[in-house]
Protein backbone atom coordinates (compact mmCIF):
# COMPACT_ATOMS: atom_id res chain seq x y z
CA UNK A 1 0.00 0.00 0.00
CA UNK A 2 1.43 3.35 -1.04
CA UNK A 3 1.51 6.33 1.28
CA UNK A 4 -1.23 8.11 -0.72
CA UNK A 5 -3.62 5.13 -0.54
CA UNK A 6 -2.97 4.77 3.18
CA UNK A 7 -4.23 8.32 3.82
CA UNK A 8 -7.03 8.43 1.21
CA UNK A 9 -9.96 8.06 3.60
CA UNK A 10 -8.24 10.15 6.29
CA UNK A 11 -8.03 13.04 3.81
CA UNK A 12 -11.82 12.89 3.30
CA UNK A 13 -12.43 12.72 7.05
CA UNK A 14 -10.09 15.67 7.64
CA UNK A 15 -11.98 17.67 4.98
CA UNK A 16 -15.18 16.89 6.89
CA UNK A 17 -13.63 17.93 10.20
CA UNK A 18 -14.18 14.43 11.61
CA UNK A 19 -10.60 13.18 11.97
CA UNK A 20 -9.17 13.33 15.48
CA UNK A 21 -6.49 11.96 17.74
CA UNK A 22 -3.39 10.08 16.55
CA UNK A 23 -4.85 9.60 13.08
CA UNK A 24 -5.13 13.39 12.60
CA UNK A 25 -1.59 13.94 13.90
CA UNK A 26 -0.20 11.26 11.57
CA UNK A 27 -1.99 12.74 8.56
CA UNK A 28 -0.91 16.31 9.35
CA UNK A 29 2.70 15.12 9.58
CA UNK A 30 2.33 13.37 6.22
CA UNK A 31 0.82 16.52 4.65
CA UNK A 32 3.90 18.52 5.62
CA UNK A 33 5.96 16.28 3.34
CA UNK A 34 3.48 15.37 0.59
CA UNK A 35 2.40 18.04 -1.89
CA UNK A 36 0.11 15.61 -3.75
CA UNK A 37 -1.95 14.89 -0.63
CA UNK A 38 -2.13 18.62 0.16
CA UNK A 39 -3.60 19.23 -3.29
CA UNK A 40 -6.06 16.38 -2.79
CA UNK A 41 -7.13 17.85 0.56
CA UNK A 42 -7.74 21.26 -1.05
CA UNK A 43 -9.88 19.60 -3.74
CA UNK A 44 -11.89 17.67 -1.14
CA UNK A 45 -12.51 20.82 0.89
CA UNK A 46 -13.70 22.60 -2.24
CA UNK A 47 -16.03 19.73 -3.03
CA UNK A 48 -17.37 19.83 0.53
CA UNK A 49 -18.20 23.53 0.13
CA UNK A 50 -20.02 22.88 -3.14
CA UNK A 51 -21.98 20.00 -1.61
CA UNK A 52 -22.96 22.19 1.34
CA UNK A 53 -24.13 24.92 -1.02
CA UNK A 54 -26.47 22.44 -2.70
CA UNK A 55 -28.82 22.66 0.31
CA UNK A 56 -29.31 26.43 -0.06
CA UNK A 57 -28.40 27.26 -3.63
CA UNK A 58 -27.57 25.89 -7.09
CA UNK A 59 -26.71 22.19 -7.57
CA UNK A 60 -22.93 21.61 -7.37
CA UNK A 61 -21.03 20.11 -10.31
CA UNK A 62 -21.41 16.31 -10.50
CA UNK A 63 -17.63 15.85 -10.57
CA UNK A 64 -17.35 17.37 -7.07
CA UNK A 65 -19.76 14.83 -5.58
CA UNK A 66 -18.14 11.95 -7.48
CA UNK A 67 -14.61 12.92 -6.42
CA UNK A 68 -15.58 13.16 -2.75
CA UNK A 69 -17.48 9.85 -2.85
CA UNK A 70 -14.54 8.17 -4.56
CA UNK A 71 -12.14 9.46 -1.91
CA UNK A 72 -14.27 7.83 0.78
CA UNK A 73 -14.88 4.55 -1.05
CA UNK A 74 -11.44 3.82 -2.50
CA UNK A 75 -9.86 3.11 0.90
CA UNK A 76 -8.82 -0.60 0.79
CA UNK A 77 -9.37 -2.97 3.73
CA UNK A 78 -6.74 -2.98 6.44
CA UNK A 79 -5.46 -5.65 8.72
CA UNK A 80 -6.63 -5.43 12.33
CA UNK A 81 -4.33 -3.29 14.46
CA UNK A 82 -2.50 -1.69 11.51
CA UNK A 83 -0.91 1.61 12.56
CA UNK A 84 -2.64 1.25 15.92
CA UNK A 85 -6.12 1.88 14.36
CA UNK A 86 -9.32 -0.13 14.24
CA UNK A 87 -9.74 -2.43 11.20
CA UNK A 88 -12.94 -0.69 10.12
CA UNK A 89 -13.69 2.99 9.48
CA UNK A 90 -16.96 4.79 9.85
CA UNK A 91 -19.28 4.13 6.92
CA UNK A 92 -20.27 6.91 4.55
CA UNK A 93 -23.79 7.07 5.95
CA UNK A 94 -22.36 7.94 9.35
CA UNK A 95 -21.01 11.18 7.85
CA UNK A 96 -24.46 12.41 6.85
CA UNK A 97 -24.94 14.42 10.08
CA UNK A 98 -21.65 16.20 9.39
CA UNK A 99 -22.83 17.19 5.91
CA UNK A 100 -26.15 18.36 7.34
CA UNK A 101 -24.43 20.45 10.03
CA UNK A 102 -22.08 22.02 7.47
CA UNK A 103 -25.00 22.82 5.15
CA UNK A 104 -27.01 24.31 8.02
CA UNK A 105 -24.08 26.47 9.14
CA UNK A 106 -23.56 27.76 5.60
CA UNK A 107 -27.28 28.49 5.27
CA UNK A 108 -27.21 30.49 8.51
CA UNK A 109 -24.23 32.52 7.22
CA UNK A 110 -25.98 33.26 3.93
CA UNK A 111 -29.19 34.27 5.69
CA UNK A 112 -27.19 36.48 8.05
CA UNK A 113 -25.59 38.29 5.11
CA UNK A 114 -28.98 38.77 3.44
CA UNK A 115 -30.44 40.16 6.67
CA UNK A 116 -27.49 42.55 7.02
CA UNK A 117 -28.00 43.81 3.46
CA UNK A 118 -31.72 44.32 4.13
CA UNK A 119 -30.98 46.24 7.32
CA UNK A 120 -28.59 48.52 5.42
CA UNK A 121 -31.26 49.16 2.77
CA UNK A 122 -33.83 49.99 5.46
CA UNK A 123 -31.41 52.43 7.14
CA UNK A 124 -30.71 54.11 3.77
CA UNK A 125 -34.45 54.40 3.05
CA UNK A 126 -35.08 55.87 6.50
CA UNK A 127 -32.27 58.39 5.96
CA UNK A 128 -33.71 59.42 2.57
CA UNK A 129 -37.17 59.73 4.12
CA UNK A 130 -35.81 61.92 6.93
CA UNK A 131 -34.11 64.21 4.37
CA UNK A 132 -37.37 64.52 2.40
CA UNK A 133 -39.26 65.34 5.58
CA UNK A 134 -36.77 68.15 6.35
CA UNK A 135 -37.19 69.57 2.84
CA UNK A 136 -40.97 69.33 3.13
CA UNK A 137 -40.97 71.17 6.48
CA UNK A 138 -38.74 73.90 5.01
CA UNK A 139 -41.07 74.32 2.02
CA UNK A 140 -44.08 74.51 4.33
CA UNK A 141 -42.36 77.16 6.47
CA UNK A 142 -41.68 79.29 3.41
CA UNK A 143 -45.27 79.00 2.14
CA UNK A 144 -46.62 79.65 5.64
CA UNK A 145 -44.44 82.76 5.98
CA UNK A 146 -45.44 84.14 2.59
CA UNK A 147 -49.14 83.68 3.35
CA UNK A 148 -49.21 84.42 7.11
CA UNK A 149 -51.81 87.04 8.01
CA UNK A 150 -49.69 88.31 10.93
CA UNK A 151 -46.48 88.60 8.89
CA UNK A 152 -44.82 92.01 8.74
CA UNK A 153 -44.30 93.01 5.12
CA UNK A 154 -41.70 95.69 4.44
CA UNK A 155 -40.70 97.19 1.08
CA UNK A 156 -37.19 98.68 0.95
CA UNK A 157 -36.26 101.31 -1.62
CA UNK A 158 -33.10 103.22 -2.50
CA UNK A 159 -32.48 105.94 0.05
CA UNK A 160 -31.71 108.84 -2.36
CA UNK A 161 -32.70 107.62 -5.80
CA UNK A 162 -35.80 106.69 -7.79
CA UNK A 163 -37.32 103.46 -6.41
CA UNK A 164 -35.77 101.19 -8.93
CA UNK A 165 -33.94 98.81 -6.59
CA UNK A 166 -36.50 97.15 -4.36
CA UNK A 167 -36.50 94.72 -1.46
CA UNK A 168 -39.41 93.07 0.35
CA UNK A 169 -39.00 91.58 3.83
CA UNK A 170 -41.61 89.18 5.24
CA UNK A 171 -41.08 88.60 8.94
CA UNK A 172 -42.97 86.46 11.49
CA UNK A 173 -41.80 87.55 14.92
CA UNK A 174 -43.21 84.68 17.00
CA UNK A 175 -41.33 82.08 14.93
CA UNK A 176 -38.28 84.25 14.08
CA UNK A 177 -38.78 83.50 10.38
CA UNK A 178 -37.65 86.05 7.78
CA UNK A 179 -37.82 85.92 3.99
CA UNK A 180 -36.25 88.77 2.02
CA UNK A 181 -36.62 89.19 -1.77
CA UNK A 182 -34.70 91.89 -3.67
CA UNK A 183 -34.85 93.02 -7.30
CA UNK A 184 -33.02 95.54 -9.52
CA UNK A 185 -30.12 95.67 -7.08
CA UNK A 186 -26.89 97.25 -8.40
CA UNK A 187 -23.77 95.12 -8.38
CA UNK A 188 -21.44 95.57 -5.42
CA UNK A 189 -17.68 96.18 -5.61
CA UNK A 190 -15.29 93.19 -5.38
CA UNK A 191 -15.02 91.62 -1.91
CA UNK A 192 -18.10 93.53 -0.80
CA UNK A 193 -21.70 92.41 -0.27
CA UNK A 194 -25.07 93.74 0.83
CA UNK A 195 -26.06 93.04 4.43
CA UNK A 196 -29.63 93.04 5.67
CA UNK A 197 -30.37 94.42 9.15
CA UNK A 198 -33.34 93.99 11.45
CA UNK A 199 -33.81 97.23 13.39
CA UNK A 200 -35.66 96.45 16.64
CA UNK A 201 -37.84 98.82 18.66
CA UNK A 202 -34.96 99.09 21.13
CA UNK A 203 -31.36 98.09 20.99
CA UNK A 204 -28.73 97.77 18.25
CA UNK A 205 -29.47 96.60 14.69
CA UNK A 206 -29.35 92.80 14.28
CA UNK A 207 -27.53 91.21 11.29
CA UNK A 208 -30.07 89.34 9.13
CA UNK A 209 -28.01 87.90 6.29
CA UNK A 210 -25.38 88.79 3.67
CA UNK A 211 -26.21 88.54 -0.04
CA UNK A 212 -25.01 89.44 -3.53
CA UNK A 213 -27.45 90.03 -6.41
CA UNK A 214 -27.24 87.92 -9.54
CA UNK A 215 -26.73 89.27 -13.07
CA UNK A 216 -30.35 90.45 -13.12
CA UNK A 217 -30.10 92.27 -9.80
CA UNK A 218 -32.17 89.66 -7.91
CA UNK A 219 -31.33 88.17 -4.52
CA UNK A 220 -33.00 86.37 -1.61
CA UNK A 221 -32.32 85.75 2.06
CA UNK A 222 -34.31 82.89 3.63
CA UNK A 223 -34.50 82.21 7.37
CA UNK A 224 -31.27 83.80 8.63
CA UNK A 225 -30.43 83.06 12.29
CA UNK A 226 -32.31 85.58 14.43
CA UNK A 227 -33.09 85.91 18.14
CA UNK A 228 -36.53 84.71 19.19
CA UNK A 229 -39.46 87.11 19.46
CA UNK A 230 -37.74 90.39 18.47
CA UNK A 231 -40.18 93.15 17.55
CA UNK A 232 -38.97 94.74 14.31
CA UNK A 233 -39.36 98.46 13.74
CA UNK A 234 -37.72 98.48 10.30
CA UNK A 235 -35.27 96.72 8.00
CA UNK A 236 -32.21 98.26 6.37
CA UNK A 237 -29.45 97.37 3.91
CA UNK A 238 -25.81 98.46 3.95
CA UNK A 239 -22.75 97.49 1.96
CA UNK A 240 -20.29 95.49 4.05
CA UNK A 241 -17.34 93.10 3.63
CA UNK A 242 -18.29 89.72 2.11
CA UNK A 243 -18.21 88.07 5.53
CA UNK A 244 -20.56 90.64 7.05
CA UNK A 245 -20.18 93.12 9.91
CA UNK A 246 -21.27 93.07 13.55
CA UNK A 247 -22.78 96.55 13.11
CA UNK A 248 -23.92 98.49 10.01
CA UNK A 249 -21.48 100.68 8.11
CA UNK A 250 -22.94 103.97 6.93
CA UNK A 251 -24.49 104.99 4.70
CA UNK A 252 -27.72 102.98 4.69
CA UNK A 253 -28.50 102.29 1.04
CA UNK A 254 -32.06 100.95 1.55
CA UNK A 255 -34.53 101.33 4.40
CA UNK A 256 -38.12 100.29 5.09
CA UNK A 257 -40.52 100.29 8.03
CA UNK A 258 -43.53 98.08 8.73
CA UNK A 259 -46.69 98.60 6.72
Amino acid sequence: MSGHEQFAEDLALLALGSLEGDERLALEKHLQECAACRRELDLLRGDMALLSLSTAGPKPPARSRERLMAAIEREPGRAPGASGRSSSKRSWWMLAPTFAAAALALTVVLLGRQNSALRQQIVAMQSDDAARQVELRRAREIVSTLTASDAMRVTLVAAKAPPQPQGKAIYVRDHSILIFIASNMPAVPPQRAYELWLIPNSGAPIPAGVFKPDAHGSATVVNPPLPTGVEAKAFAITIEPETGSPSPTMPIVMLGAGE
